[in-house]
Order: C-alpha cells, then structure tokens, then sequence
C-alpha cells in the first residue's frame, strides 16, 4: 500500500493511500505523487483563523513583554468587526475602512498607533504560525491611510518646564504628609538623570554605579526584555539617589502609575498647564545640549541606542546651565 500524509501546524490536512499488489508499483506511484503535489500543489483545507485568534495569539505566545499599551491597543482591535474577519480574507481595502472607522472618535495619531501594532501580528503570523495574514496588505494599507490623512505621526513636543514651575511643584510635594513619597525628589532625578519614569521606579541599588546605572529592559522599539544599558549618570542625579534611604531594594520604591497620576494632580491644582512627567526628560536632554555635549556624549546619558531621535536637539547653541543650582 502506498500512503501519504500531508500535515500543518501539527495537524493532518490530506490525507490519499492505493493499493498495490507489488511494491516496485506503491513505490512508483507515490513518487509520482510527490512529484505532482511538489509541482502543482494540492488543495488543503481553507484556514479559518479569524484576526482576532491571531491577536489573541500573539499576545499569548510572545516572548517579550509587549507593554501594557500596545497590549491593550491590540485587545481594542479584537472588538471590532474586522477582527471576526478570517486572516485569509483581510485585503488593504478593509484595512482603510477600519482606519476611516477608528479616526471617526480618534486623532489621526491614535490610529497609527493602531495600524503600527496590529503589523507586528501580520509580520509573524504566516512564518510562525502559518496563518495567512499577508503583511504586504497592512504595508498598503498604512501607505494609503497615511495619504488620505487617517493617520499620522504624533507631533513633537517642545514644552520646557519653567524654573518657576518646577520649584512650585518641589514645594507642593515637600508640603505633603511625612508618609507620602518624597516626589520632590524623584522630579529631579528624572530631570538631571533624563530618565523615563518606569524606568526611575524600577532601578535598583545593585543596578547604581558611580558615575553610571543599569537600565533594565529598556524601551526600543526592536525590543525591550532583555534590553540591559548602562547610562552615564550626570553628577546632580546620582548625588539625588544616593541621599534616598535604604529601606528598599529599590532606590525609588514608588508605583510607577501614582508617580504619573500625583504628577498630573500636581500640575492640575497649581494651574501649571499641559506640562507632562516625560517633559522632563526632553528637557534634561536639552539641558545637556546647552550645556554643550555633542549627540555621543548625550546618548551615554539618554541611553538612545541611535541618534536619529537626537537630531531634534541639533538646533540648540550652547547655552549653559539653567538647571545650576535648582532647586532653588
């Protein structure tokens, strides 16, 4: 008896076997087979995995933590229609009218978002899985979006906290109740140290150096787990995390979302308008531009893998220190 099995993702999707009385002839035929099915195909089951498994998918199965806001982006997605859709389907046409959809209650930008996270499930689902989800479709789709104006890049900001400002919020933080996390502090760091926020209340005693820190998981958009970078740490923020007491592993043992929160809540009741806890981090990359650093000695500090993000900074002249002596 000759046999052949065809199999996918584990699974049999063929199946064919014929009888022989000798076996030179089983032999014969199924090397004709394979010959004809190696050629021409065969025709195999239609997959019926909808956009939404395939979502659901990658996000159980990758290995790297993809953060809570591309996670949640993605579990936005599989509650509209497109996501009921089978992958084999979605042509770049669907794709515009879901974008045309979302920028109806959403801004141009947020829709990017939208459009750049579901990609990564298009560009893994065929290799990985065998799921047919073309990435050729999203990549027309996104040209075409981006030209009929349903999305487009976020807008840089430019917002530099005044020095006024700052010494408010130190003093609305440094009149807080003894238990409360002292702020005042960690606003400096971020500022002096140009330090993302999640990475501030994640950094560790073992992880300071003198004169450097280990910054774990770094954000990048290739990757993030993993991501382990020292980064020169400037003189003022070191000389801030070594004055914190050692009650915790961490230097700064604060939630990193009631870091966020306080801060907007700071902000709102001293009527200090559209400042953000990241600006400080544009603004302790500025401060270092003026100060004179050129792109390299900056990205020591900033931790910026390339320095595409950097040219923006290239315009500043030196300027010197505004930061000297702060707070006041």
């Amino acid at each position: 008896m000759g046999k052949i099995v065809l199999k996918r993702d584990g699974k049999v999707v063929h199946r064919e076997s014929r009888t022989f009385d000798r076996r030179v002839a089983a032999q014969a035929w199924l090397a004709r087979r394979e010959t004809e099915i190696s050629e021409n195909g065969i025709a195999l089951p239609e997959d019926k995995t909808t956009l939404a498994e395939a979502i659901d998918r990658y996000i159980a199965e990758s290995r790297r933590q993809i953060g809570r806001t591309k996670a949640q982006v993605l579990a936005a997605i599989t509650r509209h229609d497109i996501a009921a859709m089978p992958c084999s389907d979605i042509r770049s046409h669907h794709l515009v009218s879901f974008a045309s959809d979302l920028v109806q209650d959403r801004q141009p930008q947020t829709v990017q978002n939208y459009l750049s996270h579901l990609s990564a499930v298009f560009a893994i689902a065929k290799p990985a899985w065998n799921v047919p989800l073309d990435p050729a479709e999203i990549k027309a789709a996104t040209i075409v979006a981006r030209r009929m104006g349903l999305t487009s890049k976020s807008n840089e900001r430019h917002r530099r906290p005044t020095r006024e400002e700052m010494n408010s919020l130190v003093r609305y933080f440094q009149n807080r109740s003894a238990q409360a996390a002292p702020l005042d502090r960690v606003i400096a760091f971020a500022l002096f140290s140009t330090r993302r926020q999640d990475e501030i209340t994640r950094m560790t005693w073992a992880d300071l150096e003198q004169g450097r820190v280990l910054i774990r998981d770094m954000k990048n958009p290739g990757e993030k787990i993993g991501n382990d970078v020292w980064c020169e740490l400037p003189p003022e923020a070191e000389a801030i995390a070594r004055a914190m007491p050692q009650t915790d592993a961490r230097v700064f043992p604060y939630a990193s979302d009631t870091v966020s929160t306080t801060f907007t809540r700071a902000c709102k009741f001293l009527a200090i308008d559209d400042l953000r806890f990241h600006d400080l981090r544009h603004e302790g990359i500025t401060r270092l531009f003026e100060m004179g650093r050129t792109i390299p000695q900056v990205a020591s500090v900033s931790g910026h893998r390339t320095w595409t993000s950097l040219k923006r900074y290239t315009h500043i002249r030196q300027a010197g220190d505004r930061w000297s002596g702060w707070p006041d």
